[in-house]
């Protein structure tokens, strides 16, 4: 499986209701897209989650049930441990 960085920028405004639906729905993956590990900056604005799947489509998909609280930037890794 290919690995990719996204990152969050939490919109103005949205920690809570991200950790809401979070709590409530999870992470609203959509199959063969795999959550490997994650970090939140301490002003809790920004989100870096390490992500891996063998379908690049599959993050617009994952993107759209998060876009109104959430902005996204993707960018395909190389890991020596990989």
């Amino acid at each position: 499986m290919k690995a990719y960085m996204v990152i969050e920028y939490f919109k103005p405004g949205c920690f809570e209701a991200i950790y809401e639906r979070y709590n409530h729905r999870g992470r609203l993956l959509p199959e063969g897209l795999a959550y490997i590990e994650s970090w939140v900056s301490t002003d809790k604005n920004v989100c870096f989650q390490l992500m891996e799947t063998d379908n690049v489509e599959l993050f617009p998909e994952w993107f759209r049930r998060w876009d109104d609280l959430i902005e996204f930037d993707i960018y395909p890794i190389d890991s020596s441990d990989r």
